[in-house]
């Protein structure tokens, strides 16, 4: 895995229009690029609610994992080269207190990026009441939130970039195993971190139990419960093929399978009640009917998963900043609406 320093450059393959291709990329740094690693705080207009974000340079990144690999996946190859924008990436997991402002309207207010930029909380869909508690009992305030499907988690996106004046979206699936090669070292022969316990909670020493965000070591980009915890949905569509499709001869620049809102999602990193296996940079996971095994509701839940307590999410941003009007017509291209 390389990382550079390279000028940005607009994905080859988008899958939608004009908008979201510009802004999958980011834009060209109006001043001297951020370090890598370098950390900016966010808090959430109208609250006291923070988060964090690492700087990740671009690059380049062989995504998949070599047939030797122990549990490796057929969907895990043929592996491609892939280049990599640079991006602003979550040091945590989105946790319940940060969900909940977006969950619960009593919770959210008018408040905007800037005075003169109108937000209007009763204007924001909201998840509906699930039909069990999407944690299990398991979480309080700082812990990730979970049991939500990819159309909640995008949601949430989007109300955070439009309550904040900064793009938040998913990582693309890319973006996310650049980012775990580029901060977890592992071993050739299994693609494990040399002490996973260090740095993960997973099924041999998480008691059955997800955890507080940041309580395992971070990785070499500072960032927390990459692999473990709970797994993260991406923003890519799951294909078995995803990588025979990418280009041989040229990297393909930020690519993006499926379209985000429809079809059948995944997630990377596993979680809290996975083997080691799981918990490997190239592991991919698709959502399956199960997650939502003991929804009554015909059509089942578009915002909840009953039965996904593993399943949580992270955000990134791309660098660069982008306007108001860019934000919002990346959200109605993918989500709809204004």
């Amino acid at each position: 895995m390389a990382m550079d320093a390279g000028p940005p450059i607009r994905p080859i393959r988008p899958a939608f229009g004009l908008c979201l291709a510009l802004l999958l990329a980011p834009r060209a740094a109006a001043s001297q690029d951020p370090a890598a690693g370098e950390v900016r705080s966010v808090t959430i207009p109208g609250s006291d609610v923070s988060f964090s974000l690492t700087f990740v340079p671009g690059g380049t990144v062989l995504l998949g994992s070599p047939e030797s690999e122990v549990g490796r996946d057929d969907d895990e190859g043929p592996r491609r080269t892939v280049r990599i924008s640079s991006i602003w990436m979550g040091v945590h997991e989105v946790s319940q207190d940060e969900f909940a402002l977006f969950r619960h309207r009593r919770l959210d207010d008018d408040v905007g990026p800037a005075p003169d930029v109108p937000f209007d909380a009763d204007a924001v869909t909201r998840p509906s009441p699930p039909y069990e508690d999407p944690a299990h009992g398991m979480a309080d305030e700082g812990h990730p939130a979970v049991g939500m499907t990819r159309w909640a988690a995008l949601h949430y996106a989007r109300w955070l970039s439009l309550k904040t004046g900064q793009l938040f979206r998913l990582p693309t699936e890319a973006e996310w195993e650049y980012v775990c090669r580029a901060g977890v070292p592992t071993e050739a022969a299994t693609g494990l971190p040399d002490d996973l316990g260090a740095v993960a909670w997973y099924d041999a020493n998480s008691g059955g139990a997800y955890h507080r965000v940041g309580t395992r070591a971070p990785d070499a980009l500072g960032i927390h419960d990459l692999l473990g915890n709970v797994a993260e949905w991406v923003l890519d569509g799951y294909a078995a093929d995803a990588y025979a499709r990418l280009p041989e001869a040229e990297p393909a620049t930020d690519p993006l399978a499926g379209h985000p809102a429809r079809g059948r999602g995944l997630v990377r990193g596993g979680a809290f009640d996975d083997p080691p296996e799981r918990l490997r940079c190239a592991e991919r996971f698709p959502e399956t009917p199960a997650w939502k095994r003991r929804d009554p509701q015909v059509p089942k839940s578009r915002w909840w998963n009953t039965d996904s307590p593993h399943v949580g999410f992270r955000l990134a941003s791309p660098a660069g900043s982008h306007t108001m009007d860019e934000i919002r017509g990346y959200w109605a291209e993918i989500l709809g609406g204004p």
